[in-house]
């Protein structure tokens, strides 16, 4: 049964501040964007909204965090990411303020609002900034659990969120670690790897792939920071294909991520990493037409996996 993330991440919340009072949301005229509404009416005054001034709900944020709160800020990515880029690298990573960023709606998620709200730069902003962790759910359940470690893990997070109508795909038995890559399906004749919900696309892509006698390995990435690069290497299998899938940027993302990460294990295999070329700024069109525009799609995925294999 498909379930919102948004709102496993708000019903997360909900739990925690059971749990410790000194969890606090703050918000930028964003309540409908983040769901947070289950959570403003047991905990009303629990919620800040700040209106239209992100780079003053991060700078508050970190003072909150400051006065021993607990602070979550939660909305839309390209505004945190982009209008707030000093406040975050300033008042969080470099202060080391305990505060957890929830960008929501990464990607094409506001898709004909058009290239000022699409968001394919915020991994490689926040990989480039020191002292912050990295997580990407892809599912319900690993958003829950991500956004529990971002409580109990002292120091800045940032959660790339989409909002998104998805399936489980881990086993009910799935535990999150920080650092670990999750192999999803067994196979030997190319690795696809993917972060956040982009994962759902790959995963039928490489069912459609199995009816081309095509054996796929698909690798989840939850955590870009940290991430166990041992752990990645050893799960690449030697003299095979690789393709890396992003609803971002192809220059300073998971591609590159895992580029560099062959680069220096000497691995003997062969990357093409699938994303928005550096430099694009897509159309304003529906999310779905645009993924189809970058191929990021289950068949898109599907040619570019057969056009490597070839290569």
């Amino acid at each position: 049964m498909k379930k919102e993330i948004r709102d496993s991440f708000v019903q997360t919340l909900i739990k925690m501040k059971k749990e410790n009072d000194k969890l606090i949301v703050l918000v930028s005229d964003s309540t409908s964007t983040c769901r947070i509404g289950p959570f403003m009416q047991e905990y009303p005054d629990s919620v800040v909204n700040v209106g239209i001034a992100e780079q003053n709900m991060v700078g508050i944020a970190a003072g909150m965090s400051l006065g021993g709160m607990i602070p979550f800020t939660a909305n839309a990515t390209p505004f945190l990411m982009g209008r707030s880029n000093e406040q975050v690298k300033t008042d969080i990573c470099y202060s080391n303020t305990n505060v957890k960023l929830v960008g929501l709606n990464p990607g094409f998620a506001y898709g004909s609002l058009g290239p000022t709200h699409h968001c394919l730069d915020d991994l490689s902003t926040a990989l480039s900034f020191g002292n912050i962790e990295i997580f990407a759910p892809c599912d319900p359940e690993e958003t829950a659990q991500i956004t529990r470690y971002a409580f109990e893990k002292e120091g800045p997070v940032y959660i790339r969120l989409d909002s998104f109508q998805a399936e489980e795909i881990h086993p009910l038995d799935y535990q999150f670690i920080p650092g670990e890559p999750v192999m999803i399906s067994e196979g030997t004749d190319i690795s696809i790897i993917s972060t956040g919900t982009i994962v759902h696309e790959t995963l039928a892509a490489a069912d459609l792939l199995k009816t081309k006698g095509v054996s796929v390995r698909i690798i989840n990435i939850p955590s870009l920071r940290p991430l166990n690069r041992d752990a990645l290497a050893e799960l690449i299998p030697s003299a095979s294909r690789v393709l890396t899938i992003e609803e971002h940027s192809t220059h300073g993302g998971l591609g590159d991520l895992v580029s560099e990460i062959i680069l220096e294990k000497g691995l003997n295999c062969r990357i093409r990493k699938l994303g928005v070329p550096s430099g694009t700024f897509a159309p304003a069109s529906p999310r779905e037409d645009i993924k189809k525009d970058f191929n990021l799609y289950a068949e898109g995925i599907m040619t570019e996996s057969i056009a490597l294999l070839k290569g």
